[in-house]
C-alpha cells in the first residue's frame, strides 16, 4: 500500500473529512473509486471506502466523503486515520514526478561520486519535500528541488545530487 494522506477531521455535518496529502496532486486521487483507511503506515490492516466526492479546500488540503462515513459521527471515527491504496490503483506520475513510496531506498549520490546513503523517509516542509538520507547514524536533510536534486534514475535505483557529504 502507498500512504498518500491522513484524514486530520471531520469536515462539517454531513460526513466530509478533512484530508491531509503527502503530495502534489491529491485531485488526482478523484481517479480511485476506492479509498484505503488504516491506523498504521507501515503495514497494518487497511479498510476500502468508496468514494463520493473529492475536492480542494484551503491550501493544500481536500476534504472528501465516502460511502461508509454518512454523518460527522462517522467521520469523527475515521479522523486520524492515514489514506492508502495500492500502486496499481494510483494514477501513473507525470514526468519528472515521483511517489515518496518509489523514492524510499533508493541510494543517494553527489556529483562527485560520494555515496550519501540511502533515501530512508520523505517528510513535507509545507515549502517544499526533503529526503531523509541515512549513512549508518548519519542522516542528511536534503531538499528535493531542482536545485540540489538533479537526477532520478528509479531503473538503477540512484538518486543524483548537488550535496557535500559534510553540510
Amino acid at each position: 500500500m502507498i500512504v498518500l494522506g491522513r484524514v486530520v477531521a471531520p469536515f462539517g455535518v454531513k460526513g466530509w473529512v478533512r484530508v491531509h496529502p503527502f503530495g502534489d496532486d491529491p485531485l488526482s486521487w478523484k481517479q480511485m473509486p476506492q479509498w484505503w483507511l488504516g491506523t498504521d503506515p507501515e503495514g497494518g490492516q487497511w479498510l476500502p471506502y468508496t468514494l463520493k466526492e473529492c475536492k480542494e479546500h484551503g491550501k493544500g488540503d481536500i476534504i472528501a466523503t465516502f460511502e461508509e462515513v454518512p454523518d460527522r459521527t462517522a467521520a469523527e471515527a475515521v479522523a486520524g486515520l492515514y489514506v492508502a491504496a495500492p500502486r496499481e490503483a494510483l494514477p501513473e506520475p507525470g514526468e519528472d514526478e515521483f511517489y515518496w513510496s518509489d523514492l524510499i531506498g533508493l541510494d543517494v549520490q553527489n556529483a562527485s561520486g560520494v555515496m550519501l546513503g540511502k533515501v530512508s523517509a520523505l517528510m513535507s516542509t509545507g515549502a517544499h519535500d526533503v529526503l531523509q538520507v541515512q549513512d549508518g547514524d548519519v542522516e542528511r536533510l536534503i531538499p528535493f528541488v531542482a536545485s540540489y536534486v538533479t537526477a532520478v534514475d528509479k531503473v538503477n535505483r540512484l538518486i543524483q545530487v548537488e550535496w557535500e557529504a559534510d553540510w
